[in-house]
């Protein structure tokens, strides 16, 4: 009997024995990775998910071993609801600790995002969009919550002009709110730094007038030296009650108004009454019609001291100001009325009827640039439509264009 009972505990101790020495082989082998020349793959994990999907997903992809070993280490580390959502470049070459390590601290795909200085909030959607990074209607719906604005410190209906343009390095699992955060974040950290607020407060301004002002000059100046000077423009018919007249304006209406990005204005156009459009409305638009950079609201704080009250394209990215009506008046016909009579003659040889205006369009022998979902940034050489007083003699002048100029 004592035999028998000896040879029980010998037996239930190699059991034992042969147990452990099992699940120490599997558990060596499974944290091992699967294979030393596995290449990279992308791994999305989606904001919910659980952490046996995870390595259910991450096991059935060849990326681990075992999804029960992952687990057991994630148990072991306390890392179970620990792991964070988004887009991982992974590999079997890797072991579950350093994979699971990466999940963890959230090492994920950085994608570069550019954000040209100037674009719409329906332009950064369209790239965001573009960039897989988040939908453009989520985007725009984040960029129009009312909480969320108000939680940011930002007055109006949207976060339009205060998405700062900037490189960004971003991820696919962040959400829209998120990625709306971050942009207003960096604008208020650059309007502190660059001591905006202490120059505002001294001006007696507020940011958003100097923001709505400033996404003007961002949409008028090609050239960053004309930028002080199209502000000083500005402020100058700010103090004197004059309308702005400022056709990025009435594009921008018009886009919120009918979702209709338009290249070309139509005198039907400058007349619709909209919030944004400065033709029917004396004072600032609304809103910010642009999200500015850095040069457009130092130039609005820091405007040029001028008398100019006009300034029209010469059609080579700079422009031509003046301080009356009649000076302005020349300019157009200098730079606009000729370039496109010329325009036209080299494109029709035999010119057609009536010169200055055809089939009810304003030409002016400027190529907007403002459109959405635009892949890239306006060539800086184009010309935007800057035309502040439309006159002439072809034209029905707007009754504030008098043919008297009593500005000064």
């Amino acid at each position: 009997m004592k035999f028998i009972h000896k040879m029980k505990w010998v037996i239930l101790c190699y059991l034992i024995f042969l147990g452990v020495y099992t699940a120490w082989n599997y558990w060596e082998r499974t944290m091992q990775p699967v294979s030393p020349e596995a290449s990279d793959q992308v791994v999305e994990i989606t904001p919910g998910s659980s952490f046996k999907e995870v390595a259910g997903m991450l096991e059935a992809r060849g990326i681990i071993r075992s999804s029960n070993a992952f687990y057991l280490l994630a148990w072991y580390e306390k890392a179970l609801r620990s792991i964070q959502a988004g887009e991982y470049r992974l590999s079997g070459a890797q072991t579950p600790g350093d994979i699971l390590e990466i999940l963890v601290q959230g090492k994920t795909i950085q994608h570069i995002v550019i954000i040209p200085e100037g674009y719409n909030m329906f332009q950064i959607a369209s790239l965001m969009d573009r960039a897989g990074i988040v939908g453009r209607d989520d985007f725009l719906n984040a960029a129009r919550d009312k909480k969320l604005l108000a939680e940011m410190g930002i007055p109006g209906d949207s976060a339009e002009g205060y998405l700062f343009p900037d490189t960004y390095n971003l991820t696919k699992g962040a959400t829209a709110s998120e990625i709306i955060r971050l942009l207003i974040k960096k604008f208020w950290s650059v309007w502190y730094q660059e001591g905006f607020d202490a120059r505002a407060k001294a001006i007696g301004e507020d940011v958003n007038k100097v923001i709505i002002l400033a996404s003007i000059v961002e949409k008028e100046a090609m050239r960053p030296s004309e930028r002080p000077l199209i502000a000083g423009v500005f402020w100058n018919r700010l103090k004197k009650r004059m309308p702005l007249q400022a056709d990025p304006t009435v594009r921008y209406g018009i886009l919120i108004r009918r979702r209709v990005s338009k290249r070309r204005l139509r005198w039907r156009d400058l007349r619709e009454k909209t919030p944004y459009n400065t033709y029917v409305i004396k004072g600032l638009p609304k809103g910010p019609i642009s999200n500015p950079g850095v040069d457009s609201i130092m130039a609005v704080l820091f405007p040029a001291r001028t008398r100019y009250l006009y300034f029209v394209s010469k059609n080579n990215g700079t422009h031509k100001f003046s301080t009356n009506l009649r000076e302005h008046n020349l300019a157009v016909e200098m730079y606009q009325k000729k370039h496109t009579r010329s325009r036209k003659r080299a494109l029709h040889p035999s010119p057609p009827l009536g010169q200055g205006m055809h089939n009810g369009t304003i030409d002016s022998g400027m190529h907007p640039s403002e459109e959405i979902c635009a892949p890239v940034s306006p060539d800086p050489l184009t010309p935007l439509s800057t035309t502040l007083e439309i006159t002439g003699q072809d034209r029905q002048t707007p009754a504030k264009n008098a043919a008297t100029d009593n500005s000064n």
